[in-house]
Formats: C-alpha cells, structure tokens, sequence
C-alpha cells in the first residue's frame, strides 16, 4: 500500500501542464502581508471542460522547525460547463486559478496540492525568507 506523499505527482511546471505554480515573493517582511497566486497550466494550458478539469487546489504553509504544515485554504472549481443541455453546453466555467493573501513571522516554505479529475493528485513549493 502507498503512503499518501507518494500518491502526489510533480514536475516542472513549464513542461507538465498540471503543477500549480506558486507565485509569490521570494522575501517577505515578518508580520507584513503579501499576495500568493497558484495557478494551473501556465506555459501549457490545462483544459477546463465537464470531461477533463481541476476540482482543486489546497495551499499551506509549513515554518521552518514547525512539526506540521498550516492550511492557508482549500478551492473548489465546481462550474466545468455542465448543463441538462449536456457536457460543455453550461453558461458557467470557473478558471483553476486562486489569490490569497498571508503573513508569517518566519521563513518556510510554501505548498500548493491539486486535483485534475482524470490525472490525479499534484503537488509543488517554493521557498520563502523573512
């Protein structure tokens, strides 16, 4: 049996459309806000259809020394076009696509999970210093 950690794919996100990308400051003032965006697909666009989409995104922060990570927020896409219509024929898209902001006192690293319905489970971080 696979332990959870191993379930999660990576890549380099340039190259493999389903890796959030983290973009947010490499330093950061202690105690002062700043703006995280994850996004899915890119360089390479991931499709956003009733068939084939990200149902979504996790994002935490884990302190360095800190035992275990802190949720920083949990978004779910819930509108790929679905219709009585059929597949694709619905007036609503949501795009795999958060901002948020945070603050922390620390350096540590910042982690981004996500959900393709038909690819599974991905995972990337980036590094920042207070």
């Amino acid at each position: 049996m696979k332990q959870l950690g191993e379930i999660f794919q990576t890549a380099d996100w340039k190259t493999e459309k389903h890796v959030p990308v983290i973009d947010c400051a490499a330093k950061v003032k202690a105690g002062e806000n700043f703006p995280v965006k994850v996004t899915l697909g890119k360089e390479i666009a991931h499709p956003n259809t009733t068939e084939h989409h990200i149902r979504w995104i996790d994002v935490y922060f884990q302190g360095e020394g800190d035992k275990f990570p802190c949720q920083i927020g949990h978004f779910e896409f819930t509108a790929h076009g679905e219709s009585t219509e059929g597949p694709n024929k619905g007036s609503v898209f949501t795009h795999h696509e958060v901002s948020l902001t945070m603050k922390t006192g620390k350096s540590g690293t910042v982690y981004a999970a996500s959900l393709c319905n038909i690819h599974g489970l991905w995972q990337s971080a980036r590094e920042i210093k207070v």
